[in-house]
């Protein structure tokens, strides 16, 4: 047996959609299953925790420890990405600026909470320790280093580091010419 759910253990999962190739641990909590979509060839290591409409696209990892919060939005992750170990990832958060009160178990009237879309791109890294915040979108092929805070657009072929992220200098694009080759040879 391994650390990973077997093709009759994926379907009892209920996802909503899952292609070939797709590894998640056994130690992974996925909350809303019929809420996420799998492309093919997806890794989902131990202790990442999945939850609401999220769909992951093809060749994509996702190290332990990561955690992805859709609530009522949206989280997408593009072909190619890396997401690496302790990376928490929110579409969805309380307002933190005092004029709600926070947490799930007082009542909605009382609370305010931002729920808008995260869009990671084809080709992109985020490194260890970052948190993604509600509304953003990494553009294609950009590269976050670890320990960073994403609290707004990422732009394409960019590498970014800090809290929060900044732009620190392009990105080489020189992968798409191995991801063009690996195509052709495929």
């Amino acid at each position: 047996m391994t650390s990973f759910y077997s093709e009759e253990e994926l379907k009892q999962l209920g996802l909503k959609q899952y292609g070939d190739d797709v590894r998640i641990s056994r130690k992974c909590s996925i909350y809303g299953a019929e809420n996420i979509c799998l492309g093919n060839h997806v890794r989902i290591d131990d202790f990442c925790l999945l939850s609401g409409n999220i769909i992951i696209q093809n060749y994509v990892h996702i190290s332990a420890y990561t955690s992805m919060f859709a609530g009522s939005s949206r989280i997408q992750i593009g072909d190619y990405t890396a997401i690496s170990s302790r990376i928490s990832i929110y579409a969805e958060s309380d307002d933190y600026s005092g004029e709600s009160m926070v947490n799930p178990l007082v009542p909605e009237q009382y609370r305010h909470v931002v729920s808008e879309d995260v869009s990671i791109g084809k080709h992109v890294i985020i490194g260890s320790g970052s948190t993604v915040l509600p509304g953003v979108n990494v553009g294609e092929g950009a590269s976050v280093g670890a320990m960073s805070l994403i609290n707004h657009d990422i732009a394409p072929w960019t590498v970014n580091v800090g809290v929060p992220c900044r732009v620190i200098r392009e990105r080489s694009r020189k992968l798409l010419e191995y991801e063009s080759e690996w195509r052709e040879r495929n």
